[in-house]
């Protein structure tokens, strides 16, 4: 039974992990295509304003503001997958009230697949917001990811409430059944690529690291 729920969550959260990077890498191209067609735009808005067409001006500026708003904003690491995961979590940790500060420079190809780092980080940071959300003052969530040779190193800070008591090698969650699960998904793909993960609890703040081979 427990191996049954265990491979139906694992499936979950990689066709939600697939389908949220298929959305942002479909937001990447749509940036580019605005980036390609620039030129042209410019060119349109001179011809109407040298025939003195200025209201025929300020729609066409109208219509590409309106579809620019509809393009997200997106952290750039330097990794598209990594960017749609941080991108995605950041959006909802600020809807929280939770400020967040990120530096991360990450390679585009790693040896550690789109989808097992979306699912160790998504989960990493659905902790930290959760976490976050338990205290009243003073949210916050602090991450960098750098390379340190071949190893993708990772290390976030979070604000949280009273210091946690282990079980285990992971901590107690406030909440019940699946959230327990993400850490330990989280723990296990790094684990299988020969890294290793650390948590700390202290009071007032929460602290997740790991460190993984990433290249070749």
């Amino acid at each position: 039974m427990r191996k049954k729920t265990y491979l139906k969550l694992t499936q979950y959260q990689t066709e939600q992990s697939m389908r949220h990077l298929g959305e942002v890498r479909g937001i990447y191209t749509e940036m580019r295509g605005y980036k390609h067609d620039f030129h042209h735009h410019l060119q349109t808005l001179k011809v109407y304003l040298e025939s003195g067409e200025t209201e025929r001006a300020l729609l066409y500026i109208e219509e590409l503001d309106g579809k620019l708003m509809n393009v997200d904003t997106l952290l750039k690491t330097g990794n598209v997958s990594l960017d749609a995961i941080l991108s995605a979590k950041i959006a909802q940790a600020k809807e929280k009230d939770i400020g967040v500060t990120v530096k991360a420079v990450v390679p585009d190809e790693l040896t550690i697949s789109d989808v097992e780092l979306s699912i160790a980080v998504g989960n990493l940071l659905d902790n930290a917001i959760e976490a976050c959300c338990a205290v009243e003052n003073n949210r916050f969530i602090r991450l960098y990811m750098s390379m340190k040779g071949k190893m993708l190193y990772f290390s976030m800070m979070n604000s949280a409430g009273e210091k946690q008591t282990k079980k285990g090698s992971l901590f107690e969650s406030h909440k019940e059944g699946i959230h327990g699960f993400g850490l330990r998904r989280a723990e296990a793909i790094i684990e299988e690529h020969g890294g290793w993960v650390k948590y700390n609890s202290e009071d007032g703040a929460f602290t997740s690291e790991f460190l993984v081979p990433a290249m070749e």
